[in-house]
């Protein structure tokens, strides 16, 4: 295996990885119940997706 020859400084380890970011995930409101959704995704509190009911909401039992 190759070794280096030299130390990579962190400054130079860092610069590099500037890139590596997090992204926040793009969230939109559903138009039925006004509840914030991700982009191409049935709403989990309505079941509704692009104004059609998809699914029917599960009702908690207690």
């Amino acid at each position: 295996m190759a070794h280096p020859k030299h130390k990579i400084s962190s400054t130079r380890r860092d610069k590099r990885r500037t890139h590596y970011k997090a992204t926040a995930p793009t969230v939109s409101v559903c138009s039925n119940c006004g509840a914030p959704t991700l982009y191409h995704r049935v709403c989990p509190e309505c079941g509704y997706y692009r104004g059609k009911q998809t699914t029917a909401k599960l009702e908690e039992t207690k």
